[in-house]
């Protein structure tokens, strides 16, 4: 938030150390990293942050794109495959595993999952992202389509809960 990683890791190093290891500081932490392109360092915190809170898939989000940029697609796509039935409620996840695949070149399982993920519940905002996310580039011309799919499915949905 303050724009400048350096000073943002100074701030964090003075947290005292019963604290630096709560899974708030760690998701900030990561969040500097991150914005410095510290990836070997966000490695580390985004591994920390999944052993700490497990049951929690903004920590594998974020485990999943620092592999991403550390390690590359394909490790970020194991680890979310690894992941994705543990959090069956969860859109983004099954959104980030669209844009790998998409980038990978894995254009039907990337469609598919990203039906999967606007199959759910409050998803306009990921539908609105994908429209204009580059990682989904190769899809936008199905967009529309996955869209329209998802509405379908959850119409009929909507009329066997009435």
């Amino acid at each position: 938030m303050l724009g400048n990683p350096v000073e943002a890791n100074e701030e964090l190093e003075k947290i005292t150390s019963n604290y630096r290891y709560h899974p708030a500081v760690l998701a900030v932490r990561w969040q500097v990293y991150a914005a410095a392109e510290w990836w070997e360092a966000a490695w580390v915190v985004s591994k920390a942050l999944c052993d700490l809170v497990p049951d929690c898939p903004e920590a594998w989000i974020c485990q999943a794109n620092t592999l991403r940029k550390h390690r590359g697609l394909l490790e970020a796509r194991e680890l979310l495959l690894g992941v994705v039935d543990k959090f069956s409620d969860n859109a983004v996840v099954r959104y980030n595993l669209a844009c790998y695949c998409a980038q990978l070149g894995l254009l039907d399982e990337a469609s598919a999952w990203l039906i999967k993920a606007f199959e759910m519940k409050n998803t306009m905002p990921l539908r609105l992202a994908a429209v204009y996310d580059t990682d989904l580039k190769p899809l936008w011309d199905k967009i529309g389509k996955c869209d329209v799919l998802a509405v379908e499915v959850s119409l009929k949905q909507a009329e066997t809960t009435v």
